[in-house]
């Protein structure tokens, strides 16, 4: 097989903004204004410019655009992993504030990791994002510095506790688990287990509510007979597992409170093979509010929390920095507890 041909005029022939004004009738500066969706643009005026766009086959160059105006229309967002429902419920939020804004989000995965975040964090600010989005306040101390020095709105999201770099939405770990274990300890639990994950590297909000549920319990004097971590990243499968090595070794385990609802639906899961009664010889808790642990044939006692919400919530405090109005820098959430049918 030869080598393949190469076409030196190939880029020469790209359409450009100037091909666009002349198809649509309409000046540069109109066409830019309606590819950027900036400024007040009649509905025709719109039309016939996209019209004109898809005649000629224009593709904006957004790199280049960000160096003219040193910010571009992209907004980086963070998140640690896809694998677990919230954060695509998180990310369809955001979509929902952003769409037709002419703001386009930037997915990066972290997989829980500080070093990657690191890299991720430097490579988006290349770009001049118009604002960043990232999960949780732990971050290295260059990454820190990034983006205190990065000049665009930084939104931390998904934790309400300690104090942002700029604007935080999301809600407390701390006050949800001990919420979770006040409603545990109302109902008479005192023998308790803990199943979690640790995944790649540590989920560190899963790491705070594990650690203030513990200390709720144990200030009630309440026991904690024992603990077991999957390795893992957290999933169904992994739940069931390490639900069934817990109760290997503690059979004497009244409720179990589990990282996250992923977590408990698997412990169900091993209940409902191994004939283990929901609540009457074991409780399960749960952490997210996830629609497919209320699905069950007993619902999951659990905690909600507002992902979509967050996720819309942190789209429009972009849209309105960006417009130089004022928007509040810190904001809790909160959270609903589900009681349930397994607790």
């Amino acid at each position: 097989m030869g080598a393949p041909t190469k076409d030196p005029d190939r880029l020469q022939n790209l359409a450009t903004l100037a091909d666009v004004a002349r198809e649509s009738g309409f000046s540069q500066i109109t066409v830019s204004r309606v590819i950027r969706n900036w400024g007040s643009i009649s509905e025709s005026t719109r039309q016939r410019v996209q019209a004109a766009i898809a005649r000629v086959g224009y593709v904006p160059n957004r790199i280049a655009g960000a160096l003219a105006s040193a910010r571009s229309d992209l907004v980086g967002v963070i998140i640690p992993s896809l694998t677990n429902i919230v954060y695509p419920d998180v990310l369809r939020g955001l979509h929902d504030a952003l769409c037709d804004r002419g703001l386009l989000p930037v997915v990066s995965v972290t997989g829980y990791s500080v070093k990657l975040e690191e890299r991720l964090v430097q490579s988006l600010l290349a770009l001049r994002p118009a604002a960043m989005i990232l999960t949780g306040r732990q971050h290295s101390k260059a990454t820190t510095q990034m983006l205190r020095r990065a000049g665009v709105t930084i939104i931390e999201i998904m934790d309400s506790d300690g104090a942002p770099i700029d604007v935080s939405i999301g809600m407390s770990h701390r006050r949800a688990a001990k919420a979770s274990a006040e409603y545990l300890l109302r109902r008479g639990y005192r023998r308790f287990g803990y199943v979690g994950h640790e995944g790649a590297h540590r989920d560190l909000r899963a790491h705070r509510r594990r650690a203030s549920f513990l200390d709720a319990v144990r200030a009630a004097g309440a026991d904690v007979l024992h603990e077991e971590i999957e390795l893992g990243a957290s999933s169904v499968p992994a739940g069931r597992a390490a639900l069934a090595r817990l109760l290997a070794k503690q059979p004497n385990i009244e409720a179990v409170y589990f990282s996250n609802d992923d977590m408990a639906i698997g412990g169900a899961h091993h209940c409902l093979a191994h004939g283990i009664s929901t609540p009457n010889d074991l409780a399960l808790f749960g952490f997210n509010g996830l629609d497919i642990g209320q699905t069950m044939a007993k619902p999951l006692s659990t905690l909600l929390t507002y992902r979509y919400e967050i996720g819309v919530l942190a789209g429009r405090a972009i849209l309105t920095r960006l417009n130089n109005e004022k928007i509040d820098l810190r904001t809790d959430v909160g959270f609903k507890l589900i009681e349930g049918a397994t607790a």
